[in-house]
């Protein structure tokens, strides 16, 4: 059925039953909103361009920007990608869990839809049990960027895909709030030095103490030319990204009137008894209880229809620079 068309979207324990039921409307080139230990993702069938243009449609979102590849195991990933020593390194230190690895692709084991044209792919072992079990019962890499609106906040509980994408997928499996909270790190290893791409899930002094080397950062990491827009090598690196409908200002130094405030470790900067509404990423300075809660703060605060949300100035270490990135990408100019 064609994205255009409104869709019953039923909402499903993920139990066995809901599981099997996920697995045979990926068959059929349906969508399929799943938890993984991130956010929700919104499945389809990676080998099936229709599949792909209907999720594509279904976000919103921008054709050149390349889906994430999920398969089960480090065994399935060799069948979509070639894995470099480091990325092969990488996969046997950290997968299952919040890591994405950009590798070459193999010839036919997704379609150039999902890959954006790109030579190529975007892998990763989710670790959540139910994303597993039906990774496993589908028997294809499967599609999953973030289930929401392109551009707009992700979502961490099956409420919030259902806000964004009611009538629009066939499926939301629910199996409660994401653990992490923020989407995984994305490396290219493509190249002979891993390059961070995405700050994520997996903070980037676990992966270099691993290494026994840094990362290298970013260049212009696209394809395009003269004229052209650039093409981002992996999901998340578009310049406005997650950003609730409110505008958002960083590093506050104080609440202006009718802002909401998104605050940590219990700032209260001047203004803050003024504030539209307040929410604390954590009032004990956890930066992973931060990342876990940050998106759902957003669209709480967004929902309560402030002018503005203003953000205290956070800590970049460690899964602060995950936090921070997603912050950037939310307070960036929107596209017109």
């Amino acid at each position: 059925m064609p994205a255009s068309t409104t869709r019953t979207t039923r909402l499903l324990e993920a139990d066995a039953a809901g599981i099997a039921e996920a697995a045979r409307i990926l068959a059929a080139g349906g969508l399929v909103a799943l938890p993984t230990e991130t956010v929700y993702g919104l499945a389809c069938d990676a080998t099936e361009p229709r599949a792909v243009a209907d999720l594509y449609a279904a976000k919103g979102r921008p054709s050149f920007n390349p889906l994430i590849a999920h398969v089960p195991d480090l065994e399935a990933a060799r069948r979509v990608g070639v894995l470099t020593p480091a990325a092969e390194a990488l996969a046997a230190r950290f997968w299952p869990g919040p890591l994405t690895l950009v590798v070459p692709a193999l010839e036919g084991a997704t379609c150039d839809l999902a890959r954006a044209g790109l030579a190529s792919v975007a892998l990763r072992v989710p670790a959540h049990p139910v994303a597993q079990a039906v990774l496993k019962a589908a028997g294809r890499p499967i599609a999953a960027p973030s289930a929401n609106r392109s551009g707009h906040v992700s979502p961490t509980t099956a409420a919030h895909v259902l806000a964004d994408l009611k009538g629009r997928i066939d499926l939301i499996l629910d199996a409660g709030p994401c653990a992490v909270g923020v989407e995984s790190t994305i490396l290219d290893c493509t190249g002979t030095v891993p390059v961070l791409l995405r700050p994520g899930g997996l903070p980037r002094e676990v992966i270099e103490a691993a290494l026994g080397a840094s990362l290298a950062d970013p260049d212009a990491r696209s394809t395009g030319g003269p004229g052209l827009e650039p093409v981002p090598l992996a999901p998340g690196m578009l310049a406005s990204h997650y950003a609730p409908s409110a505008p958002v200002r960083l590093e506050a130094a104080e609440v202006r009137p009718g802002e909401a405030l998104l605050t940590f470790a219990g700032a209260q900067p001047p203004g803050f008894e003024h504030a539209a509404d307040v929410r604390d990423l954590s009032p004990t300075g956890d930066l992973v209880e931060a990342a876990a809660r940050l998106f759902a703060f957003l669209r709480e605060l967004d929902a309560g229809g402030a002018v503005a949300i203003a953000v205290v100035p956070l800590p970049r270490h460690d899964l602060g620079e995950a936090i921070a990135d997603r912050l950037r990408r939310a307070a960036a100019p929107r596209p017109i």
